[in-house]
């Protein structure tokens, strides 16, 4: 049976991630991970992980690390080491905890991220080609232009007014398709005549402008 994988939102904040290894894959990771409570553990650390991390453990990782993990929600395997990045993936996988190990094989991947002011866009070769993602990352980067800040702006704005004025979620729904679909209200988003798209869009709703 083929691995498959699904992309999946969570809060960062909430986290308790302890990464295994001190150079620059381990710096890339925490970079990554950088708004959750972060251990490191080897026994030579990078001065910059200590910016990024709530704890530093400067000792040999162990040949075990099964109960030293189990407190965490996901572990990093960022050694050079390949044979010790796969026996804390596999000692990872063995209790439930999530992994990413730089080597491969384990449960958790991490895509390359485009963000912009209100959305982010993920992409993930599933780790079968790993520089194909920040390519893909690239391409966007150039295609999703300032437009698409402001329809999700004024789509926001008619969700809100949407849920004040609709009681049905099937109402607000089709109220919202309505609007992002619609393509003269794109063509005046897409051409900067934000005022213009949202009269237009209060005019879906029967919204007095």
């Amino acid at each position: 049976m083929n691995e498959q994988f699904i992309p999946v939102f969570v809060n960062a904040s909430n986290l308790r991630v302890i990464v295994f290894g001190g150079g620059n894959v381990a710096l890339r990771k925490c970079k990554y991970f950088r708004s959750s409570k972060i251990t490191v553990m080897s026994k030579n650390i990078l001065p910059e992980l200590e910016e990024l991390a709530s704890e530093i453990i400067v000792e040999e990782i162990p040949a075990d690390v099964k109960q030293m993990i189990k407190p965490y929600n996901i572990v990093i395997a960022a050694t050079d080491d390949k044979a010790i990045n796969d026996s804390i993936r596999d000692d990872a996988l063995s209790v439930g905890v999530g992994v990413n190990s730089a080597h491969g094989g384990g449960n958790v991947l991490i895509p390359s991220v485009l963000r912009r002011g209100s959305y982010t866009v993920a992409v993930s070769s599933e780790g079968r080609v790993p520089i194909f993602p920040p390519y893909v990352v690239k391409r966007l980067d150039t295609l999703l232009g300032r437009e698409y800040d402001c329809m999700l702006d004024l789509m926001i704005e008619m969700r809100d007014r949407a849920k004040r004025e609709f009681k049905s979620q099937s109402q607000r729904s089709e109220f919202l398709k309505s609007i992002i679909y619609d393509e003269k209200i794109q063509f005046l988003v897409n051409n900067g005549y934000i005022e213009e798209a949202r009269v237009a869009a209060l005019k879906k709703g029967g919204f007095v402008c």
